[in-house]
């Protein structure tokens, strides 16, 4: 497997295309960036564990969090927001 630095993620919603977009970003190039921005501290549990149900709620999250500034993207989600009992 190839060794990668260290890098962020971001994640962008283009409305033209209509397509999520990832990309990566040197951590020290995105700090001046999101200096004094919305934050969410979303692992930070004594049982942190990085399963299902937290990239579940991490992904609804994000898509959440894009609706609040691009509420167009609202029309494509029909996702669950609770627990989904197994």
């Amino acid at each position: 497997m190839a060794e990668h630095p260290p890098y962020s993620v971001v994640l962008t919603y283009d409305i033209a295309l209509q397509q999520l977009i990832v990309h990566t970003l040197d951590p020290n190039d995105l700090a001046p960036l999101v200096a004094g921005r919305m934050g969410v501290i979303v692992a930070d549990k004594a049982d942190f564990r990085l399963d299902d149900e937290f990239a579940r709620h991490l992904g609804v999250g994000l898509l959440n969090t894009i609706a609040l500034g691009q509420p167009n993207i609202k029309q494509y989600m029909s996702f669950i927001e609770r627990p989904i009992d197994d």
